[in-house]
């Protein structure tokens, strides 16, 4: 099967894009460096590489554009005859023949320059010959010009053409303008034609599918016809002329027996005679549309022996067929686009006629011989005159017996065949709710209560929460049973009581106090603890309850002092003390500024140095200690050097940022180049 794809045609630049596609992409992929010091043989293949590059460029276009389209002698005659019909033949085979003269041309220009620059003399010869090679070239492609803007115009429309198989089950719909053709294709398949109440809104063909026996029928809707010679009809008709002359399909001819599309029987029986020739060796069934507006039986007897005419050569192809003529069905045929009335009638017939030809042009054709060897249909005949009823075991019997007996289970599809159908009953969603009382699961539930959502005060897992609470309680009341260390207050003393009352009131207070802080405390402002009027706890109260206690508080002041400051730095131990007191000797009655002038400076802590070893590290010695810090040290300097962060910083730097090397040069300095 043949299938022509006219949508994966190559785009057709206009001549001046042609000519800067192929620049662009010499000059991108050859070289462009060259200096008049080069030896000249370099010099030459440096032009001769150019030329060269240029003519394969606009060879492989012009080739691409020649193969591309199709070639009118070579396809099926449906879209040969098409094409000359929408692009006129003559103008089209010129177009390539100058698409294909320019790539010859160009080829010839291309050889006889690379003979000339074999014989260059000096770079300026050679640049100069290559730029004469160079705009031939160009100057062929902007003659041929117009030929590429028509053949981008045909690519465009070929684009939208549609994509009709000529060897497949086809059925074809033709007729006058407006007598419903493509309503007809609107019913029968998924198409979506445009229909009017004027005559030609179908200009093209339009294509669509519909299925018959599990096969795929392929639906053609041509434009209207009139009736007039074939030399004054226009490339409309002419459409629908050439896909009933190529087309093998089966012919659905309509008339409208109204009269309403503006044209009467005996015109539409007078088109039908004048392109009968072209339904030859086809099913052809005539069909009287919109019999809604008149039926068949209230024509006039004029029109009616016109119709009968129609019947009698629609009846010829039958018997060309090999059908018999008393088999008058499927040939005129009634029907109605709007009431839909005889429309899948029409196209049954249509399908199972095309079909029946299908078939026996096949039995007919040499191929078949090859496939009946290999059929063999086994026929069942009676070995007696014995009579042997099917045999069900009992078992079976009893079991379809009870289970017809059975009240069958209603379900959801027959309660609602019982209420009305789809549309008017509504199954309820409620009648499996478990719920104590069944008279429940139709009560209406509240969604909001006195300004509230109902839902937020529901849980459903109450009952099992609540379990859970009391079962606790029971377990903390037995523990609180079991435990003898509560203090009731029998057995301690009146002061011991007070004390314990006081103790209780005090932390009451304190967890009160506790739990506004903590309500507050995102909204309270920091206050620095210098004007902070609510500081309790200081160091005189605390040395006020410790003296009515008869405690001595002046330590615990200090040590909370010595806590809240912080820690100064003390002046070290002098070396020259730690020595044994040697290294200075100060007289006691000079004057301080004496003593400050000769006195050594402050001595700093001493620091362990890099070689000592730790415990813990994993080294045996101080060696070992230096060697593995030198060799760290050697690890990290190329790193270092590199400026990497670490042993995985694989970033690679942009060596020439682009801000600093784009653009032109402007005067002045460029050292930041």
């Amino acid at each position: 099967m043949v299938q022509y794809n006219f949508k994966k045609i190559t785009v057709v630049p206009n001549g001046k894009d042609f000519v800067d596609i192929i620049l662009s992409r010499t000059q991108r992929q050859t070289p462009t460096v060259v200096h008049k010091g080069y030896a000249i043989s370099r010099l030459r293949q440096f032009y001769m590489r150019k030329v060269k590059y240029t003519q394969q460029n606009f060879h492989e276009k012009l080739s691409t554009i020649i193969e591309e389209f199709p070639r009118l002698d070579e396809i099926h005659p449906f879209y040969g005859d098409l094409l000359h019909v929408l692009y006129n033949k003559d103008h089209y085979k010129l177009a390539l023949g100058q698409i294909n003269t320019a790539r010859n041309l160009i080829s010839k220009i291309a050889k006889d320059y690379v003979k000339l620059l074999k014989y260059g003399d000096s770079l300026y010869r050679c640049k100069s010959l290559k730029v004469a090679a160079l705009g031939r070239m160009c100057t062929v492609i902007k003659r041929i010009g117009p030929s590429l803007a028509y053949l981008e115009q045909i690519r465009q429309h070929m684009a939208r053409l549609p994509s009709i198989d000529p060897n497949t089950r086809t059925i074809l719909i033709c007729g006058y303008p407006n007598v419903g053709k493509s309503s007809f294709m609107n019913k029968i398949t998924r198409a979506d034609v445009d229909v009017q109440p004027y005559a030609f809104t179908t200009k093209s063909l339009f294509v669509g599918h519909t299925d018959y026996k599990y096969l795929r029928y392929q639906v053609i809707d041509t434009p209207g016809i009139l009736d007039r010679p074939f030399e004054d009809r226009n490339i409309i008709e002419m459409c629908s002329i050439t896909a009933l002359a190529h087309l093998r399909a089966a012919v659905l001819f309509f008339l409208d027996i109204s009269g309403s599309c503006g044209y009467s029987i005996a015109q539409q029986a007078a088109l039908f005679h004048s392109i009968k020739s072209l339904f030859m060796n086809k099913p052809l069934i005539i069909v009287c549309n919109k019999t809604d507006l008149q039926p068949l039986d209230a024509i006039s007897e004029e029109d009616r022996k016109l119709v009968e005419e129609m019947k009698a050569e629609a009846m010829k192809t039958v018997i060309g067929q090999g059908g018999e003529p008393a088999n008058e069905e499927g040939v005129l045929l009634t029907m109605s686009t709007l009431t839909e009335d005889g429309v899948i009638v029409v196209k049954n017939a249509a399908c199972e006629r095309l079909l029946n030809q299908r078939v026996e042009l096949k039995m007919k054709s040499k191929k078949i011989n090859d496939c009946l060897n290999r059929f063999h249909v086994a026929l069942p005949k009676p070995r007696d005159q014995k009579e042997r009823p099917p045999c069900i075991p009992q078992a079976v019997l009893e079991a379809k017996a009870k289970q017809e007996a059975e009240e069958k289970r209603k379900t959801e599809k027959d309660l609602e065949e019982e209420n009305g159908g789809a549309g008017v009953y509504a199954a309820s969603l409620k009648k499996n709710y478990l719920l104590s009382n069944d008279e429940w699961k139709e009560d209406i539930l509240p969604e909001i209560l006195d300004g509230h959502n109902v839902y937020d005060f529901i849980d459903p897992d109450i009952l099992l929460r609540l379990e859970e609470l009391e079962r606790e309680e029971g377990i903390r009341q037995a523990e609180e049973e079991g435990d003898d260390f509560e203090m009731d207050g029998e057995e301690l003393s009146p002061e011991e009581k007070e004390a314990l009352a006081e103790i209780r009131k005090k932390k009451s207070l304190l967890i009160q106090q506790h739990r506004i802080k903590k309500s507050t405390a995102e909204s309270r402002p920091v206050v620095p603890r210098k004007f902070d009027t609510n500081r309790k706890f200081t160091t005189k109260r605390m040395g006020r309850q410790l003296s009515t206690l008869g405690l001595d508080p002046s330590l615990a002041i200090n040590r909370a002092r010595s806590k809240s400051r912080g820690r100064k730095r003390e002046r070290s131990v002098d070396r020259g003390e730690a020595d044994g007191g040697d290294a200075m000797d100060i007289d006691c009655n000079q004057a301080s500024k004496k003593l400050r002038l000769r006195s050594t400076s402050r001595s700093r802590s001493r620091s362990r140095p890099p070689s000592e070893v730790v415990p813990g590290e994993g080294l045996r010695d101080s060696a070992q200690k230096v060697k593995a810090i030198k060799l760290a040290k050697k690890s990290v300097k190329m790193r270092n050097k590199n400026a990497r962060r670490g042993e995985a910083d694989r970033v690679i730097p942009t060596l020439k940022p682009k801000h600093l090397f784009s653009g032109k040069r402007s005067n002045g300095k460029t050292q930041r180049r």
